[in-house]
């Protein structure tokens, strides 16, 4: 850590950055057996295929949080949980929220297990399952509740379509 002496003596404190590593958040999202506590119960609706990994993420319901860089979030304090299974397993599935409140949630299908959204192979679907464009969905159409006990969600699919995403026509 390195300490700074600002003026009017403030000592500010910075702290050595969290190294980066896919785990991250991974703990905080784990459910419990039968868990009862405040969580999303995720299910993707409208897949490709079952290749690959999901990856639920959980981020604060704010502009300057929703999809943040998760090394910055948990340094903040703030809240970040993660869930990684094979695209494979049953559904819903499960991930843990520090507290009743409102989140943002993603659900990527990583079908190339690249851990990183690639528009062409992969897909992607947000909490409240807003239109999306060329860009990140506004957090205010993504923010969803999270009760006191599991909260079941379902999330629509987008893939690769023309230029864009969208869900896929069956």
């Amino acid at each position: 850590m390195r300490a700074l002496l600002l003026p009017a003596g403030l000592l500010l404190v910075a702290a050595a950055p969290i190294p980066s590593t896919p785990d991250l958040g991974k703990a905080e999202g784990q459910c419990r057996a039968n868990e009862s506590g405040p969580a999303f119960l995720v299910n993707p609706v409208g897949m490709k295929d079952r290749t690959g990994n999901l990856k639920i993420e959980v981020y604060p319901a704010t502009k300057k949080d929703f999809l943040q860089d998760d090394n910055i979030l948990v340094m903040e304090g703030k809240t970040f949980s993660r869930v990684e299974v094979p695209a494979s397993s049953s559904t819903p599935i499960c991930i843990r929220v520090p507290r009743a409140g409102t989140y943002a949630v993603s659900v990527l299908h990583d079908r190339d297990k690249n851990r990183k959204f690639g528009w062409k192979v992969d897909g992607i679907g947000f909490s409240s399952n807003p239109k999306l464009g060329w860009g990140k969905p506004n957090v205010k159409h993504v923010a969803t509740r999270a009760g006191s006990s599991p909260t079941s969600i379902d999330v629509v699919m987008n893939y690769r379509s023309g230029l864009g995403v969208a869900p896929l026509k069956r």
